[in-house]
């Protein structure tokens, strides 16, 4: 049967299912853009280019940023000991937890990507939820636990052990601010090593335990160059969140433990030298970026050279 005209005049004006990618085609992809690009440029990149000019100004008596431009508070960030040492301990506090995540943290992985489903999903459970608490609440958490005092809750499982007066004193020092961060940002690490881990063919292990491989030469030779890929993202993650950290190193730091998010507040709020706050800032987003570059160079490479790879 032959459809009405004015049906047939209808389906003729009626855009097509294509006319969109028609549109995206013809040039209208910059204003579909629009929002985004206006988005980044207003809070991110005007906000950075300011950041970047006025860490080589300098600041007057009257707090008044302008010329001459200087680099002398970079300069001062490396040359004055206890700037240096803020910078030092922030790299060696940042490196320690992301080594000590991918240790903790490659078990708990294999079980995730590998163990029972029960246990997979309990084990996924234990490192997830910890995610919907806040960071504070779980700083201080950790400060009841490593309390210096004796009502330190390491210190009255000492004492009902029978360990008499031992006085275990972790707070406000290195070790607490690793502590801490490696229980915040454990989870950064599990996720992608797992994520990773589950895609690594299981054929791959059977034919090399039967060529005769040990485990460990299974894992070493096997797992471990599979895996690297999602190591190397737990790592950046980890170092990269506990470099930029403030919360964990105050509550648990102190003014014993610093680290170049303490320094940056300082500078900023306390002394109000902003010259020296922004090359502060430079530096931290440099060092992060430089860690991230290094590790997207680090996996490109073993792709490429095929040391490393993922199967279905």
């Amino acid at each position: 049967m032959t459809p009405p005209a004015s049906t047939t005049a209808f389906l003729a004006t009626a855009p097509s299912r294509r006319s969109l990618r028609d549109i995206v085609a013809g040039g209208a992809a910059p204003l579909l853009l629009l929002p985004a690009v206006l988005f980044v440029t207003i809070l991110l990149i005007v906000p950075t280019l300011e950041m970047m000019v006025a860490s080589v100004q300098t600041q007057d008596v009257t707090g008044t940023i302008g010329p001459p431009l200087t680099a002398r508070h970079f300069v001062r960030l490396v040359d004055v000991p206890l700037y240096r040492d803020v910078l030092v301990a922030t790299l060696r506090i940042a490196i320690v937890t992301a080594f000590l995540s991918a240790l903790v943290g490659f078990p708990v992985a294999m079980v995730i990507a590998r163990g029972h489903p029960v246990a997979a999903r309990c084990v996924n459970v234990i490192i997830v939820m910890p995610l919907v608490v806040s960071i504070v609440v779980r700083a201080y958490g950790w400060q009841l636990i490593l309390a210096n005092g004796p009502n330190g809750v390491l210190n009255v499982i000492g004492s009902w052990l029978g360990l008499g007066r031992v006085s275990v004193r972790l707070l406000y020092s290195e070790t607490a601010v690793v502590i801490g961060s490696l229980h915040v940002f454990l989870a950064m690490m599990v996720l992608p090593l797992a994520s990773s881990l589950a895609r690594i063919p299981r054929r791959l292990e059977e034919a090399a335990a039967t060529l005769g491989a040990s485990s460990l030469r299974i894992f070493w030779k096997v797992i471990l160059p599979l895996s690297l890929p999602g190591l190397s993202v737990g790592l950046t993650l980890v170092f990269t969140l506990t470099a930029s950290s403030f919360v964990l190193p105050v509550i648990l730091g102190g003014n014993k433990s610093q680290m170049i998010g303490q320094l940056l507040e300082q500078q900023a709020t306390a002394v109000f030298d902003w010259p020296f706050s922004a090359a502060i800032a430079i530096v931290m987003v440099s060092m992060i970026f430089g860690v991230n570059g290094l590790s997207l160079w680090f996996i490109k490479r073993q792709l490429s050279a095929g040391s490393i790879g993922v199967g279905p």
